[in-house]
């Protein structure tokens, strides 16, 4: 099937895509991957208004470890 119409935006940065979602709230879903949202958007069990890709914004590739604690990044 093909999915329905939505809006796409791909924010260069943190803050853009931050104000993305805070402007289009609950009508938007994040596309970083892909592997979940984009089967289920063909089969149209989601129907996102707005997609926002997060795979251009810098900073949100990373595996660190800090006093015992372990932070993934979003797009790792």
């Amino acid at each position: 099937m093909i999915p329905g119409e939505f809006e796409y935006h791909a924010p260069a940065t943190l803050q853009e895509a931050i104000a993305l979602l805070q402007q289009h709230g609950d009508d938007a879903k994040i596309l970083a991957g892909g592997h979940s949202l984009i089967p289920a958007m063909r089969f149209r069990l989601a129907m996102p208004e707005v997609l926002i890709d997060i795979n251009n914004i810098a900073g949100l590739e990373y595996v660190r470890e800090s006093n015992g604690h372990l932070a993934i990044g979003a797009l790792t």
